[in-house]
């Protein structure tokens, strides 16, 4: 397995923990490999007691990027308690753009990595 193998799986990794922080019932995640594009889909509900910290996630997902971080740092991935803020902002350095669909109680995001 190669190292972007490797981040793509400690991305989806950290957003599934993040979502079973949230007491999740539903999480769906999909990655499609393209030659130089790597996509992660998920989607998730959540109870609406954390509808807060999911309002935040643009901010964390596409907030300020630092590749230099993102590569140096990506093995920490998954390893801080589920749902901090300084673990999605660190997927956020090992992604180059998300969207983020929210509803009341799902939210479906779509994540881009160059290869």
């Amino acid at each position: 397995m190669t190292h972007e193998e490797k981040k793509t799986a400690k991305i989806v990794e950290e957003l599934t923990m993040f979502f079973f922080a949230l007491e999740a019932s539903y999480i769906d995640t999909r990655i499609e490999r393209q030659e130089s594009e790597v996509t992660i889909r998920l989607e998730a509900d959540f109870a609406p007691a954390f509808s807060d910290k999911v309002s935040h996630l643009d901010q964390y997902l596409n907030g300020q990027k630092n590749d230099g971080m993102g590569d140096i740092y990506w093995e920490l991935a998954g390893s801080g308690d589920p749902g901090e803020t300084s673990q999605l902002l660190l997927v956020g350095m090992m992604i180059d753009r998300a969207e983020i669909e929210l509803a009341e109680d799902r939210v479906k995001l779509t994540m881009y990595r160059n290869v």
